[in-house]
């Protein structure tokens, strides 16, 4: 019986006329052009910079700003150089940013609650404060806060005096001031521990309840944990943090920590404004829910409080989450906005008056935009690893 062969499969020739082929190469002609394209403009761009006398390098960085900045979070004066005042600005735009995504999610998803509330006049409240800011210009808004309601309050000799050692006045909320002395890193310490109990805690009642359906008091334990065990550790160790309080002297308060106003303008204004979008999509996300199961919780005998909170927004999250890193993202652009209203942001710090005084604008604006491309991708990154947590699971 003699051998049979296969023959071989006929060899696929590298032509126009296969479509794969031409598929690349039409695709490797346009990445050449638009690199061609890039290069020319950036050969124009060097040229025209060196015939205008604009610097081409990043020699500025190392020099002296030669300014002051009134909020630095981090070391400045007006001897440092334009680095530092970069870093400056970085910091206080990452400040404002995470204070006003944490404020604005929290008033967002009271407000789309409140939305869905059976009361007619907590419902049309949140309804008419959805629509009313999400209708209004943020720079409007926050021009508003700042002139309108920040800049008439009194002098610092009329304060309004607030419980707890609190002054507000036309120049910023004046708060006491923590001062740590030795032994605060214990306590620091301590708190650490106390949140990788609760962490540890709620993972073994998650673990329980799937197994018995038994439910721990997660809640009580944590708050617990999270105030008795640093607050032992506070007192064993001495006291070691301390408030000191603003005491007026003269014109202004000595003493405490000072919240200028266009930083609280700014994060009322992000907060708000965001707020009334984070407020519908929390809406839309919990009636998203099917019906079906408010009606099974309630047959179990579950309260209206514990359905919404254990069956309903756990549910939501899955769809609250990927348009809410839209929202996320959105403030931490808006936030460039604190020019208007005398923030030093990294627009105005970096991008305004450093740019000013070097002259090197393509230099300054390519390092803002990055800044904010990597402040969005981190972002966007995070966002997407909690909706990976939150998503369904496929068996």
């Amino acid at each position: 019986m003699s051998d049979l062969s296969l023959p071989a499969p006929p060899r696929r020739s590298l032509s126009l006329h296969d479509t794969k082929v031409r598929g690349v190469f039409y695709q490797l002609l346009l990445a050449c052009g638009l690199l061609a394209l890039a290069v020319g403009i950036g050969m124009q761009t060097a040229s025209n910079m060196r015939v205008r006398g604009i610097p081409l390098s990043f020699a500025f960085w190392n020099d002296a700003a030669g300014f002051d900045i009134n909020q630095a979070l981090i070391p400045y004066d007006a001897l440092s150089t334009y680095g530092q005042a970069f870093w400056v600005g970085v910091a206080n735009t990452l400040y404002v940013s995470a204070l006003a995504i944490l404020f604005a999610t929290l008033l967002g998803f009271f407000i789309g609650v409140a939305r869905l509330s059976p009361n007619w006049i907590v419902s049309k409240v949140a309804t008419a404060y959805v629509e009313l800011v999400r209708n209004v210009p943020l720079l409007l808004q926050l021009l508003f806060w700042y002139n309108a309601v920040l800049k008439p309050l009194p002098a610092p000799k009329a304060s309004i005096a607030i419980p707890g050692g609190v002054y507000l006045n036309n120049r910023g909320l004046i708060i006491p001031e923590i001062q740590l002395h030795a032994g605060a890193g214990l306590v620091g310490l301590a708190f650490v521990a106390a949140v990788s109990c609760c962490i540890a805690f709620w993972s073994r009642a998650k673990i329980i309840q799937r197994r018995t359906g038994k439910q721990l008091p997660v809640f009580r334990v944590s708050l617990a944990t999270l105030i008795g065990f640093p607050l032992i550790v506070f007192l064993a160790a001495g006291e070691p943090v301390s408030f000191v309080a603003p005491e007026l002297r003269g014109f202004n308060f000595q003493g405490g920590h000072q919240l200028y106003p266009e930083f609280v303008a700014l994060l009322i204004g992000l907060s708000v404004y965001t707020a009334s979008y984070i407020a519908e999509i929390v809406r839309s996300g919990i009636q998203a829910v099917p019906k079906g199961q408010t009606e099974a919780a309630y047959a179990l005998g579950l309260a209206p409080g514990k359905t919404l909170r254990l069956v309903v927004i756990p549910q939501a999250l899955r769809i609250i989450i990927p348009p809410l890193t839209s929202q996320y993202l959105n403030l931490t652009k808006n936030s460039s906005l604190a020019v208007f209203i005398g923030y030093p942001d990294l627009v105005q710090i970096f991008a305004g008056t450093v740019l000013n005084q070097t002259g090197a604008a393509v230099q300054v604006m390519a390092i803002t935009l990055s800044v904010y491309l990597m402040i969005s991708i981190a972002t966007s990154l995070a966002m997407n690893a909690c909706n990976r947590h939150f998503a369904i699971v496929e068996r």
